[in-house]
């Protein structure tokens, strides 16, 4: 007997919505009285850089040599003084012996550049990762400590969770920099991925502790029961059991954490989101802008995403 596929009707279902969707879109833009500016955007990405090259004394032009696309001019200045200038050719904006005075403009140097979404894309990235390294060693300790027997460590896990999960991010990054950047002479980076790491950590340190608390007490007993010590139990019997259970929610946090780093912009750090508001300032293209904004955080949390169910499917096949 050849196999039928049963889910082809709600297939076609996906495929008549979606396209319903991308209908009433394009119409809703239809109705927008917006001119599209999609063509300066690429400039934003990568850009093509001309740097002038500007004499940095009164002197003459002795010598201009072109090889291929780049010339060099060189200069003589009043105290017998030479330097030399390398420039692209099509940008020679001098000839030899010609006088020239301080800050003339003998050529242009064209070299590609990263454009400010890349900038802030790089910024966003690091940003992030470096507050989820720290939120992960943070969420991890504080975890242990809402589960441990001494009653001080519990409740400082405690008070700290408590007050992280029930105050906005915005608030926090206002206080980290403007209070305790200001009494500790603090950059803003530090008190962005302070602000971060603190708030991620909150929640992770639950994640952590619902992850060891789902773990079979008789997993404890059998280790204990083989001589192992507490310590030894928790790192090479628990946390590996755990770490299995709390993947999916653990990861989705630290996706959370990439789109809430969009909120440091407001402390001037040129993440992807502030990079955006002042390309905006400049073209006025604010749907491209926000647009473009969008897909490239959808496009760093969809790759995150996959890493994570290739880890899952990892571990799924060595159980």
């Amino acid at each position: 007997m050849i196999a039928t596929d049963k889910t082809w009707p709600w297939k076609l279902l996906l495929v008549a919505i979606l396209l319903v969707v991308a209908a009433g879109t394009w119409g809703a833009v239809q109705k927008i009285d917006y001119q599209w500016r999609w063509y300066r955007v690429p400039q934003y990405f990568l850009y093509h850089a001309e740097d002038p090259q500007k004499i940095p004394f009164d002197g003459v032009v002795d010598t201009v040599k072109t090889s291929g696309k780049t010339t060099k001019v060189s200069l003589i200045s009043e105290n017998e003084e030479k330097l030399t200038l390398t420039i692209a050719t099509d940008t020679l904006r001098v000839d030899e012996g010609e006088d020239l005075f301080e800050g003339d403009t003998v050529g242009f140097i064209k070299e590609w550049r990263l454009g400010p979404l890349m900038l802030g894309l790089w910024t966003t990235l690091w940003l992030s990762a470096v507050s989820s390294v720290f939120a992960l060693f943070l969420g991890l300790a504080t975890g242990l400590a809402r589960i441990s027997k001494n009653f001080t460590l519990r409740g400082l896990a405690m008070i700290y969770v408590e007050c992280i999960r029930g105050t906005p991010l915005l608030v926090q990054i206002f206080l980290a920099y403007f209070f305790l950047g200001t009494v500790f002479n603090l950059s803003r980076n530090v008190c962005g991925i302070g602000a971060l790491a603190l708030f991620a950590g909150a929640y992770v340190a639950e994640i952590v502790r619902a992850g060891i608390q789902a773990i079979p007490k008789g997993q404890t007993e059998a280790a204990r029961s083989l001589g192992m010590t507490a310590f030894q139990t928790m790192v090479e019997v628990i946390l590996p059991q755990a770490f299995k259970k709390i993947l999916p929610p653990l990861s989705g946090q630290f996706i959370s954490l990439i789109k809430d780093s969009s909120l440091v912009s407001v402390i001037a750090i040129t993440d992807l989101t502030k990079s955006g508001r002042e390309i905006i300032t400049s073209t006025f293209a604010t749907f491209e802008v926000w647009l473009v904004v969008a897909a490239m955080y959808l496009l760093i949390t969809s790759v995150l995403s996959q890493v994570v169910y290739y880890m899952e499917r990892r571990f799924a096949i060595s159980d």
